[in-house]
C-alpha cells in the first residue's frame, strides 16, 4: 500500500530545523508493508497543504501530516484538511476539557486560544495525547486515510504506535517492507551497477521479491536492498543470499553489509587481532584520526595521531628525512610512505599510516593539482602506497582522503587476517 508523509511548519524551510518525524514514520510504516512514495515539508499556508493533500490522496493509500495541530493561527493541518474534505469543523468540548485540566494541574488558568485544538473536522476520530495539548485525528475517505499527528517527537511517536497497532497493521495485510545496505568503497557508481546489475535485475520476479536501488554519496556507493516479506524470517533469508550474490561478483570492494560505517569496520577488524594503529596526517588535517576516534571503545587500537602540516613537522614528528622531502616533494608516495613508517616506528605501533595532499583551493600545480593526495599504508614486512586524484572543493577532497586512507587500512588488516588464519591451518 502507498502513504505518504507531510511534514507541515514555516520553520523547517529555513536551515534552522530539520524534519526528523519522517524517518522514523518511514521506518515503522515499512516494517508493516506500507511504501512511502512522498515525502514533503509544507509551510504555514492553508491553501498550499490543501493543494498537497488532494493530489495525495488520489494515489496514497495513507496521507500521514505531523505538525500544524497547535493553538495558533498558524497551525493550519485540521483548516486544511477539513477544507479538502469539504466538511465543517467542531469544538470538541471533550477536548477543551481535557487541555483545561492539563493547564488546572500546573496551577495555570487555560488561555481561550488553545480552544482552536479542539477543532475536529466532522467525521474524524480522536487520538489521545497523553504527552501534550494537541489530540491527534484519524480520518477515512473514500480509500485514502488520513493520520494528523502533533509535531513534537516525543508526542508523536507514541501516537503512531498506538495508531499502527489499533488501526494500520491489519489494512496493510501483513507484509512488510525489510532493509538492508551493501557499502562499496573504491569503485564507480557506473562499474558496480554494470557489474551488479545483472544479478539484482532477476530478483524482482521471486517468491520474496527484492527491489534494488544504487546510491552515489561521497567517498562511497551505496546499494539498497528492499525486500517484501510475511515476516523478517523470510525477508532476512532471501537478502542474506541476495547479499552474498553481490559480494561474489564486487568483491573486497564491498566493505560493509550491516549497516556499520567504514572507521567502525576497520576499528572492528584491529580490536579483532589486538592490532593498534598510529596516523601521521598533513592535508587532512587530523580527520582521519577524529573518524577512528569516532567509535567507542577506539582507545583499544588507536595509540596517536599526528597533525604533519608543514615539512618541518613532518621531519620532527614522523622523520620524515627532509632530503626526501625536498627531492619529491611533501606530496608524493615517498613521502607519505615515510610517514606512514615513520609514526609507526615511533609510536611502536603495527599499523602506520601517511597521508599529504593538496586540499585546495590553492596550492596546485600542473604536475600536481588541487586534490593530489598520496596514502601509505604500512604494517610488519609490507607497505602500500598509492596516489589518488580526488575532486570537488577542500572539504571534499579532504572527506575523501580520510575514506581512501580507511579503506587502504581495511585492505591491509584484512590481508593481515588472512595470512594469520592460513599460517594457522598450516601449524
Amino acid at each position: 500500500m502507498k502513504a505518504a508523509i507531510l511534514a507541515v511548519g514555516s520553520e523547517m524551510l529555513t536551515p534552522f530545523r530539520v524534519d526528523t518525524n519522517s524517518l522514523f514514520i518511514t521506518e515503522r510504516l515499512n516494517a508493516i508493508g506500507y511504501d512511502v512514495r512522498l515525502k514533503a515539508i509544507v509551510g504555514d499556508d492553508v491553501g498550499e497543504l490543501a493543494r498537497l493533500l488532494d493530489e495525495a490522496r488520489a494515489w496514497a493509500g495513507l496521507i500521514v501530516i505531523t505538525g500544524g495541530l497547535g493553538p495558533t493561527e498558524d497551525d493550519i493541518t485540521r483548516d486544511a484538511v477539513a477544507r479538502v474534505l469539504g466538511v465543517p469543523l467542531d469544538v470538541d468540548e471533550q477536548i477543551v476539557d481535557h487541555i483545561r485540566e492539563r493547564f488546572a494541574r500546573r496551577g495555570m488558568t487555560m488561555p481561550e486560544i488553545n480552544r482552536r485544538q479542539a477543532m475536529v473536522p466532522r467525521g474524524a476520530t480522536v487520538l489521545p495525547n497523553p504527552n501534550g495539548t494537541a489530540p491527534g485525528l484519524w480520518l477515512e475517505n473514500g480509500s485514502a486515510a488520513m493520520v494528523l499527528l502533533p509535531g513534537p517527537p516525543r508526542e508523536m511517536k507514541p501516537m503512531l504506535e498506538s495508531v499502527i497497532g489499533e488501526r494500520l497493521a491489519a489494512k496493510a495485510g501483513g507484509a512488510g517492507l525489510f532493509r538492508r545496505v551493501l557499502k562499496i568503497t573504491g569503485r564507480a557508481e557506473s562499474d558496480v551497477d554494470a557489474h551488479a546489475q545483472p544479478i539484482y535485475g532477476k530478483w524482482t520476479a521471486q517468491a520474496v521479491p527484492i527491489s534494488t536501488t544504487i546510491l552515489a554519496v561521497l567517498g562511497q556507493i551505496e546499494l539498497h536492498l528492499t525486500a517484501r516479506a510475511m515476516n523478517r524470517a523470510d525477508a532476512d533469508a532471501a537478502l542474506e543470499v541476495a547479499v552474498r550474490e553481490l559480494q561474489d561478483v564486487l568483491g573486497p570492494a564491498v566493505y560493509s553489509t550491516d549497516g556499520r560505517s567504514l572507521e567502525v569496520v576497520v576499528g572492528d577488524l584491529l580490536r579483532e587481532q589486538k592490532l593498534t594503529i598510529a596516523v601521521a596526517e598533513s592535508c587532512t588535517g587530523g580527520l582521519l584520526t577524529s573518524r577512528l576516534t569516532d567509535v567507542p571503545g577506539s582507545s583499544e587500537y588507536v595509540e596517536r595521531g599526528v597533525v604533519c602540516y608543514s615539512n618541518r613537522a613532518k621531519s620532527e614528528l614522523a622523520d620524515v628525512p627532509e632530503a626526501l622531502i625536498a627531492e619529491h616533494g611533501a606530496v608524493s608516495e615517498p613521502v607519505a610512505r615515510a610517514m606512514a613508517e615513520g609514526i609507526r616506528s615511533r609510536a611502536g605501533t603495527n599499523i602506520g599510516v601517511g597521508v599529504t595532499g593538496i586540499a585546495g583551493p590553492g596550492g596546485g600545480t600542473p604536475e600536481k593539482p588541487v586534490g593530489t593526495v598520496a596514502v601509505a599504508v604500512a604494517a610488519d614486512e609490507e607497505v602500500r602506497v598509492r596516489t589518488f586524484q580526488f575532486i570537488g572543493g577542500r572539504e571534499m577532497v579532504k572527506f575523501q582522503a580520510a575514506q581512501s586512507a580507511l579503506n587502504m587500512t581495511r585492505v591491509m588488516v584484512a590481508k593481515l587476517q588472512s595470512g594469520r588464519e592460513w599460517a594457522e591451518r598450516r601449524s
